[in-house]
């Protein structure tokens, strides 16, 4: 199963993510698309914060990207990246109303 970690600030802004795991949705060396969907909505949300805020660090690992907003990011920026996280959010939890034995989205306050 794969989680996605939604994290929030106390007034509610999205300050970043995390997911992990594998869907676990194919079969035994079979493409998953499950995986497939999660992976492009995660990374669309990279690319969308370094193209149109210059926010480009993040990290990955098998199984594994997170990425958290800087804490000095002027407030037109902080606007743009809380629509492109909010859209993160959404698109994930699109896919887990489909696919809840492969996807588990939460929200943490940080």
């Amino acid at each position: 199963m794969t989680k996605a970690t939604i994290y929030r600030s106390k007034d509610g802004l999205i300050r970043g993510f995390r997911i992990r795991g594998h869907a676990g949705a194919g079969r035994q060396g079979e493409y998953d698309l499950v995986c497939a969907a999660i992976s492009a909505i995660g990374y669309t949300a990279i690319g969308a914060l370094d193209e149109l805020c210059g926010i480009s660090e993040y990290t990955e690992s098998d199984g594994r990207l997170e990425m958290m907003l800087p804490d000095n990011i002027s407030p037109d920026v902080l606007a743009k990246a809380e629509i492109i996280l909010e859209t993160l959010e959404i698109g994930l939890k699109q896919i887990e109303m489909q696919y809840a034995r492969h996807l588990r989205v939460m929200n943490r306050e940080v």
